[in-house]
């Protein structure tokens, strides 16, 4: 029966011993209700566990329950083995290694304590980061633009300089050889050309680079130049000291391969997705000599990495959660483990 303030009582709530819900109905319409109050972290578990995802926003109650028992029994196991490692580690003080285990262990418990506080008190940082693109023409040619006031100067690709066919005016003279992550030829400079943002016209200046991962970036030297004020409380590019203001792209919008690209960044570094700066695609110019921006290629899957991602999909959690909870510790097995269980 709901009671007032349209919250179940706790006997309707309980859980069983076996991990399974004594009123799965109403266990339900709670959860879908009211997330956050679940004693397990559903918000975690339904980003991380499609399974169970699925089962609490579909109507078999039964796929429900067993769901919940699998993984009670999986937490139980897990805490087993935790507690037989720590019964191993204290079993003889004197023992270097065990001594050297402990202190990992006390470590990891310190990190895992602040990510739970990060989580709690700081959840923007494990969000998406989308990227700031703006919708430009260069020389009458429309473009999606990078904006990135960490790259020194304005870069355009070979190809899209020739689609805007302005290779005609590239002064070679400014070759050299791009190095950063990886390295990219400077092919030259194209000195001014007409960029269009909003309805306003603005002269540019351009590196080219022999590199099709960035197709066209607005650097620091023309955000300085044209005094721009990036407004993420508005989420506008404000051009002319505010005479032009035009929306950054929604992530819809951003050009696919910038998108996949970022993703391969973050998986060959081994971060979270949705934290990282992830700059590994975006071009910086120390020197009219010197830059950076080569992408990083995709990571190949280790047999080892492989064994492991199999173990833990064994035991009920789908591939992508499995892949993204070895990155997030490193390939530590067991951690990977404790996070998908919650």
């Amino acid at each position: 029966m709901l009671v007032a303030s349209g919250r179940l009582s706790e006997d309707q709530l309980r859980i069983a011993p076996d991990g399974s819900a004594v009123n799965p109905q109403a266990f339900q319409q709670h959860i879908r209700l009211f997330p956050a109050e679940y004693e397990f972290q559903t918000l975690i578990h339904l980003q991380n566990d499609p399974q169970l995802a699925q089962a609490i926003l579909g109507n078999d109650i039964n796929a429900l329950q067993d769901i919940l028992r699998l993984r009670h029994k999986q937490r139980l196991e897990m805490k087993r083995k935790q507690d037989e490692e720590l019964a191993l580690l204290t079993a003889d003080p004197f023992d270097i290694e065990a001594q050297r285990k402990i202190e990992a262990a006390i470590r990891q418990k310190g990190i895992d304590e602040n990510w739970e506080a990060a989580l709690e008190h700081n959840p923007e940082a494990f969000a998406r980061v989308v990227m700031l693109y703006v919708d430009m023409e260069v020389n009458g040619v429309p473009l999606k633009a990078f904006v990135d006031s960490g790259a020194q100067s304005t870069i355009i690709s070979k190809s899209c300089a020739e689609r805007c066919g302005l290779l005609r005016l590239l002064d070679q003279r400014y070759r050299g050889v791009a190095v950063g992550v990886g390295q990219s030829e400077i092919l030259g400079r194209i000195h001014v050309a007409p960029l269009k943002i909003g309805q306003q016209f603005y002269p540019c200046s351009f590196t080219v680079l022999d590199a099709d991962n960035m197709e066209f970036l607005f650097g620091l030297d023309m955000l300085r130049k044209h005094q721009c004020i990036i407004d993420l409380k508005e989420n506008v590019l404000r051009v002319g000291g505010g005479e032009v203001a035009v929306p950054f792209l929604q992530e819809k919008d951003i050009p696919t391969h910038a998108r996949e690209e970022r993703l391969a960044n973050l998986q060959a570094a081994g971060s979270v997705p949705e934290s990282s700066g992830a700059r590994n695609q975006t071009p910086s110019l120390p020197s009219p000599a010197r830059t950076s921006g080569a992408p990083s290629a995709a990571p190949v899957v280790s047999s080892d990495l492989e064994t492991k991602i199999k173990r833990l999909m064994e035991l009920g959690f789908d591939r992508e959660s499995v892949k993204y909870a070895l990155e997030l510790f490193k390939g530590n097995e067991e951690q990977a483990a404790a996070f998908l269980f919650g």
